[in-house]
């Protein structure tokens, strides 16, 4: 892996870092209209869009005779389905929570994925890895205000959020290298699609798209997921995961500036101490990564 290639990779990771924010925010917009099924659905439909043109803009897929066929079919398609859920329990997250505290949980994402390295990938974790992670749910269960009179089971549903993202970047990494990220992505949300379509008709159907301002923030929001997970894929696919681990937590701050900005939310009570145990137990993993490398 060339030193280009990861610098590159950083810088996709971070894109996608701020497309997950933005996302976020066009989200929280618009769900006191929609319900978070309506939304998954939404998202996933004109999330397509830059998959679809990234896949055109790959030279590859078209050396190969473009073919929309990969082997591992039925992985891609479970993947698009645990995207739903992983989407339903993260936007419902949004309407009740404050943006930076929801977004905060849901990067115990990072934590679940050295859980799932095991099963899933085979890898070997040692005691450092492992008190790491306890070190990082314990923030997360701050963040959370478990044990605070305003402690709410709402807060439960990042953490869920959190984990089924978690095992589709796991599983991201078992697909056949020369299968194109955009293709991979196209599954998925093609499948999220039509699973969050279906969700949100037994949930009671979709409302009406309350005007032209509304659609266009329906079609901005799905470009910027669309846009990230892409964009996330790509980095994942371009580098060893440690090399992004230490960029991740740029999105705390962020997402804190973020909701502060746009809807004057400033929870540092509920974010502080966690937040901090949370970026440190990070950082432990990346520490333990690099030393196993040297």
């Amino acid at each position: 892996m060339t030193r280009n290639a990861t610098l590159w990779a950083i810088a996709l990771y971070l894109l996608a870092i701020l497309l997950f924010d933005f996302m976020g925010l066009v989200i929280k917009r618009l769900a006191g209209d929609y319900t978070a099924a309506e939304l998954s659905a939404y998202r996933n439909i004109f999330g397509m869009i830059p998959a679809v043109v990234g896949l055109w803009m790959v030279r590859s897929w078209h050396a190969g005779g473009r073919r929309l066929r990969i082997r591992q079919w039925r992985l891609a398609l479970l993947r698009g389905g645990i995207v739903v859920f992983a989407q339903l329990s993260f936007y419902t997250a949004l309407v009740h929570m404050d943006f930076a505290t929801a977004t905060t949980i849901s990067y115990a994402m990072a934590l679940f994925m050295v859980g799932f390295a095991v099963p899933i990938l085979g890898e070997q974790v040692g005691w450092v890895r492992w008190a790491a992670v306890l070190v990082g749910f314990a923030g997360v269960v701050l963040v959370m205000g478990v044990g605070r009179d305003a402690f709410s089971s709402i807060a439960i549903l990042p953490v869920i959020a959190a984990a089924l993202y978690a095992l589709t970047g796991i599983t991201s990494r078992l697909f056949d290298e020369e299968v194109p990220s955009a293709l991979m992505n196209l599954y998925s949300a093609l499948t999220s699609a039509i699973g969050a379509a279906l969700l949100a008709l037994l949930l009671g159907g979709f409302s009406p798209i309350q005007g032209w301002g509304d659609l266009g923030w329906i079609v901005i929001m799905g470009g910027f997921g669309g846009a990230a997970v892409l964009t996330m894929v790509v980095a994942f696919r371009m580098t060893e995961q440690s090399n992004l681990a230490p960029f991740s937590y740029f999105g705390i701050p962020l997402a804190f500036g973020l909701g502060w900005l746009f809807y004057d939310e400033a929870p540092w009570a509920d974010l502080f101490p966690g937040a901090l145990l949370i970026i440190a137990s990070g950082l432990l993993i990346i520490w333990r990564e690099r030393r196993a490398q040297s």
